[in-house]
């Protein structure tokens, strides 16, 4: 669908330009050093800040002329540096571009014939969760390792590989860590579980800056790390990708192969080279004696994880696990009563490093030629049943710009229907087979392409599951995540304008609009249609530049054009004072936005309200206020916190759960409480502070858990249904109670919702849904088991019979997902409560939930 050539030469400029281009390396003084020599303390004594860490990296590759090369790809939200390594014989590391574009042409990439006697390529990344913080330390053991030239067993892995080197993907977590750490842990280490220095605050190390999981973010790429990270990870598609971790401090090691379920796009020798490099661990954890185990916990299935998502890249995808993590310091005592030591620990993953350069060696050739095959596959009989999927480009141009984005990203082709055509395919709306039509200018993306494993991982309807145990979400279907109408067709569509998936150096993306109809001359007012996190953006920057909005609650008709409720409308009245820095501001704001925003020259409405009717009401630009610190989830606070800084450029201030009660709320307009505990944070006296707050004009926004605490509690309307424990009683028998042990943990998911995607049925006269069809597709991880909100509440969004869309959802859960509550709002005196039982921003990759918490903040209640 693509010119290759020009995507090669994209790519290679890419590379050759990018302002994180390695440094010319300063020459070596003195000796190679050992770990222990250079930092002046033994490894697993005690924990390496990250700028130590990179300190030893550049000391090993100064003395490894050669053969390391040390490249800056980023840096982090905290302006940490992220560096990776590159290892390999002088003879291929003076040839590492050509390799590099050599593997792209393996896969179709890039064009020419490619050589399949070229050395693998094995990526190793150390720390993606900040406090697993073993992973760093081993990783400069297994540096020192690869330069040391005395060590002929390693040196000979190099002979038939180029090895990369990530030593730390979470920089800003892990020195959140090490500082804790070092800074609490008595001088001699105290392996008590109950010392202070095996407590870790909140939130723990294990986040980035914003508290996201980088491990869950290798498929949306929402965080600045992964962005730049994984730009480069493009530019080489690995063959071989291992990711190092650790789990609870009392569990042995764990390595491949993986647990079930496996995801059915994993290919057959993916699986096996899973059991060749398990081989190779457990041969060396045999000989030492190590505890292991194998095949349980961590599977193959959801796309998101630095196994499955380079598995879908055409790698072999591992995780590593060792037993420690953040409660583990350097020595803890466990309750078999054998000590765990952080060189222990470093010993394990120091050992399964060099086990799997050693396996990925000596079967380089299987794993070059299985690479070509997986792509030659992808590209010219790609699996499933389905060959193009469609999105419809009249859906909202916001979002259809956010996922071509996303695309690119992916170095995914795309291209867009030539003509107008009726077809049979999956219609994501209703969930089922029928004949749908096709416009012109609707995205194509053809399963005919390199890329197409991942692509049918990512737009499948639904996903097949061959083990209902699995370790995340079972649903992410990209039409689904960024609410836009799609189809799944079985044959292949013919496509005009294909579009380039160039490789992005990880910054913000730049919005392209259509804003030439504003002219010099100064119109009556601006209208902007609100439909997408782009319009929420667009909104946030002219409220911080002084511009005064108004916003439209019923639908009108002016110059031709139809408007929808939440249109914002950009009137001269009342912005007089601006002159005409009005006009550029307006211009300005939309084109960084990348909305397009329509000029009028009169007030009247040829239907609905006129731009002065009482339909149309003035916003007010709020002051708001997100709750942090113990009893708040931390990656829910992040997700807030990250929807703000990043995603709207909206100002925001954190209020602490340990003075919480002393805020003098007054101060603010709009107070968010995240999924979280809040027993110990709103107490009796804090909850009454907050009522009276509301009363008086505040907004209050409760997600999942917070809206939780507040069911049932004096003066809030939202209820849990009641059990029917009657109905129950009557249904059991005398031998109910009588349960397999072992058939506990299965038994459990079945009052579970596996992250699955239901319809949510909208009232979108409502604020809370303004920019929304009648229903809006909610990725839901609990059920809600709330009852409809009763007289003086509206219910916004609800869940009636057959919401069903995709994913696992357990047999004893379907009550909970009948007739219930999903989001809505109440009055309280003069303010409104929020209540919003999902969470629109989870992991800030479900697109289509954006704008509904920008309702929440901006619209409702004003």
């Amino acid at each position: 669908m693509k010119n290759r050539t020009l995507r090669a030469l994209s790519l290679l400029l890419i590379w050759l330009l990018a302002p994180w281009a390695a440094a010319a390396q300063a020459p070596a003084e003195g000796p190679l050093l050992t770990p222990e020599q250079f930092l002046g303390y033994k490894l697993g004594t005690r924990f390496t800040p990250h700028a130590e860490l990179l300190r030893y990296v550049a000391h090993v590759v100064a003395h490894s002329p050669g053969r390391m090369q040390q490249q800056r790809y980023g840096r982090t939200y905290e302006n940490r540096p992220l560096e990776l390594v590159y290892v390999a014989t002088p003879e291929n590391l003076s040839h590492l571009d050509d390799i590099r574009r050599n593997n792209l042409r393996l896969a179709g990439l890039e064009t020419g014939a490619a050589a399949t006697t070229a050395p693998a390529v094995v990526w190793l990344s150390y720390n993606v969760h900040g406090n697993e913080a073993v992973s760093s330390e081993a990783v400069m053991q297994v540096l020192y390792d690869l330069a040391n030239p005395a060590d002929a067993a390693v040196q000979a892995y190099l002979k038939n590989l180029v090895v990369i080197i990530d030593p730390c993907v979470n920089p800003d977590g892990r020195d959140r860590y090490a500082q804790w750490y070092n800074r609490v842990a008595n001088q001699q280490p105290n392996a008590s579980p109950l010392s202070w220095e095996h407590h870790e605050p909140w939130p723990g190390g294990r986040y980035n800056h914003y508290y996201f999981d980088l491990n869950r973010d290798w498929a949306w790429q929402t965080q600045q790390e992964s962005r730049q990270r994984i730009a480069v990870y493009n530019q080489w598609l690995p063959q071989v990708h291992a990711d190092f971790h650790e789990m609870g401090p009392s569990a042995p090691y764990y390595f491949s192969p993986a647990a079930k379920p496996f995801h059915a796009d994993l290919t057959d020798w993916q699986r096996q080279f899973q059991n060749v490099i398990g081989d190779y661990n457990r041969k060396v954890f045999d000989q030492n004696n190590w505890l292991y185990f194998t095949r349980e916990t961590y599977d193959l299935f959801a796309p998101f994880y630095g196994d499955t998502w380079p598995s879908f890249n055409g790698a072999i995808g591992m995780t590593y696990e060792q037993g420690g993590g953040g409660p583990a310091g350097t020595s803890y005592a466990k309750a078999d009563g054998d000590t765990l030591t952080l060189a222990q620990r470093i010993e394990h993953h120091h050992a399964t490093s060099l086990a799997t350069l050693q396996a990925s060696s000596d079967r380089h050739q299987e794993l070059v030629r299985q690479f070509q095959k997986f792509y030659t596959d992808a590209r010219t009989k790609p699996r499933g049943e389905y060959k193009s999927y469609v999105l419809a480009g009249s859906s909202d141009p916001g979002q259809v710009r956010a996922l071509t984005q996303y695309l690119d990203r992916q170095q995914i082709s795309y291209g867009f229907a030539g003509k107008r055509s009726r077809q049979t395919g999956y219609n994501y709306a209703t969930g089922k087979q029928e004949t749908v039509q096709v416009e012109p200018r609707d995205v194509v993306i053809s399963m005919y392409q390199p890329k197409s494993t991942l692509v049918k991982v990512l737009f499948e309807p639904q996903a097949q599951l061959e083990d209902s145990l699995t370790y995340d979400l079972t649903a992410w279907s990209l039409p689904y995540a960024f609410g836009l109408n799609g189809y799944a067709l079985k044959n292949q569509l013919s496509v005009v304008g294909s579009q380039l998936s160039v490789v992005s150096s990880g910054g913000k993306n730049e919005p392209t609009t259509n804003n030439q109809q504003l002219t010099t001359d100064k119109p009556y007012a601006y209208l902007a249609r609100w439909n997408s996190l782009q319009d929420v953006r667009f909104l946030s920057g002219l409220m911080q530049q002084g511009v005064k909005l108004r916003v439209a609650d019923e639908p009108f008709e002016t110059e031709g054009q139809k408007y929808q409720r939440g249109t914002l409308i950009i009137p001269r009245t009342g912005n007089e004072r601006l002159g005409a820095r009005l006009d550029q501001l307006v211009r300005a704001q939309a084109d960084s936005a990348g909305v397009t925003v329509q000029a009028v020259q009169s007030g009247l409405s040829t239907t609905g309200g006129d731009l002065g009717s009482r339909s149309v009401r003035p916003l007010k630009m709020p002051n708001v206020a997100v709750l942090a610190g113990p009893g708040v989830d931390a990656t829910a606070f992040g997700e807030v916190w990250h929807f703000f800084e990043q995603q709207v450029g909206y100002p925001v201030t954190v209020l602490g759960t340990d003075y919480f009660s002393s805020v003098p709320l007054s101060k603010f307009d709009v107070l968010i409480l995240p999924d979280g505990r809040y027993d110990d944070v709103l107490t009796e006296r804090a909850l009454a502070s907050v009522k009276t707050w509301v009363r008086a004009g505040g907004r209050l926004i409760a997600l999942e858990g917070a809206s939780r605490y507040l069911a049932g509690t004096k003066d809030f309307l939202l209820k849990t249904k009641a059990t029917d424990s009657t109905a129950t009683a009557k249904k059991k028998t005398p031998y109910a109670a009588l349960r397999r042990y072992a058939d506990a943990e299965r038994e459990g998911i079945a009052e579970r919702v596996q992250g699955s995607v239901f319809r949510v049925q909208l009232d979108n006269t409502h604020p809370l849904a303004f920019g929304y069809g009648s229903t809006y597709y909610a990725l839901l991880r609990e059920v809600p088991n709330y009852q409809f909100l009763p007289k003086g509440g509206w219910n916004v969004g609800v869940l009636k019979k057959d919401s069903y869309a995709a994913g696992f959802v357990g047999r004893g859960t379907q009550r909970g997902l009948t007739d219930s509550f999903v989001l809505g709002t109440q009055e309280l005196g003069r303010g409104q409560v929020i209540f919003l039982a999902d969470n629109p921003l989870f992991r800030a990759f479900w697109q289509g939930g954006k704008l509904l918490f920008g309702n929440a903040v901006f619209i409702v209640g004003q």
